[in-house]
């Protein structure tokens, strides 16, 4: 059953107001901007209709690893948005007295694993879906991985593994936003035809729009996409999302804004015009 025109709406006003929360932490220290921004809409779609999780102490809940753990002020702002996490302690990003900063921390309700170092959830994510199998629960257990992310042999191991074991309860989720911190990646190491690589290590793989509610509810509706491996749903996304002046540019992977960027930043994501960011921001390189 497709998602109704009101339901729609609602996750987009959620998006909008996740992607308000990411710009919010982008000073003061800054935060990964561009890739959280891509990744926004996955996450409040995969929270609000794809994961059964009754809370993040649910002992039976679904499990979702953030393997690309630089977009956790995406997966921030999403809590807040559910009500696992008060809205002014995102203000407390990377302060020492607070477990907020630019990777996720277990130490955060509704983490599951820590992440940074790419390349490693996905074997963590396979270690949980067999678990599960064992014990033989029903729960699904996704990981998002950066594209990027999948020049790292770890993840093409695990996906041996998981379809060695049939984990047909394993959902890979890639955010396809074509970068790699400053460059895209059909320049650096080409990963095109993705779906051909991923079925010949034993995973199926759809491809969707990953900023439209609907294709996103139509794409995980078809979930489990095979009975003996894990299914693979290729995001498309655009880095930067919500913010021409920052969208799709190299240079804005990294930021730390002034607050009065910040302030444009906010009033161009709602409408207002292309922010002039004049002063200069840190990129890390």
């Amino acid at each position: 059953m497709s998602l109704a025109d009101e339901r729609i709406e609602e996750l987009d006003r959620r998006a909008l107001a996740v992607r308000e929360h990411i710009v919010r932490m982008s000073t003061d220290g800054g935060c990964f901007i561009g890739a959280s921004l891509s990744c926004a809409d996955l996450l409040v779609y995969l929270y609000a209709e794809y994961l059964d999780i009754d809370g993040p102490e649910d002992p039976d809940r679904d499990l979702l690893f953030l393997s690309k753990g630089h977009d956790v002020p995406a997966l921030y702002g999403t809590f807040v948005e559910i009500g696992w996490m008060e809205a002014d302690r995102l203000a407390k990003h990377l302060h020492p007295d607070d477990h907020i900063y630019w990777h996720p921390n277990r130490s955060v309700p509704g983490i599951e694993f820590h992440s940074g170092s790419l390349g490693h959830l996905l074997s963590v994510a396979v270690g949980a879906a067999m678990d599960a199998k064992l014990r033989g629960e029903t729960r699904k257990v996704v990981v998002i991985t950066g594209d990027g992310e999948l020049d790292e042999g770890t993840n093409w191991e695990a996906l041996l593994v998981a379809s060695a074991h049939g984990l047909d309860n394993l959902v890979v989720v890639v955010d396809r936003n074509a970068f790699q911190a400053n460059m895209r990646t059909e320049e650096l190491i080409p990963l095109e035809p993705l779906e051909d690589k991923f079925s010949a290590f034993g995973a199926t793989a759809i491809r969707t729009d990953g900023h439209d509610f609907a294709a996103l509810d139509d794409a995980f509706s078809q979930l489990p996409l095979g009975t003996e491996g894990p299914s693979v749903v290729i995001a498309e996304t655009v880095r930067g999302k919500g913010l021409p002046s920052i969208a799709e540019r190299a240079d804005r992977w990294f930021v730390n804004f002034t607050h009065d960027e910040v302030e444009a930043l906010l009033r161009e994501l709602h409408g207002g015009g292309e922010a002039d960011l004049t002063s200069e921001t840190l990129v890390v390189r």
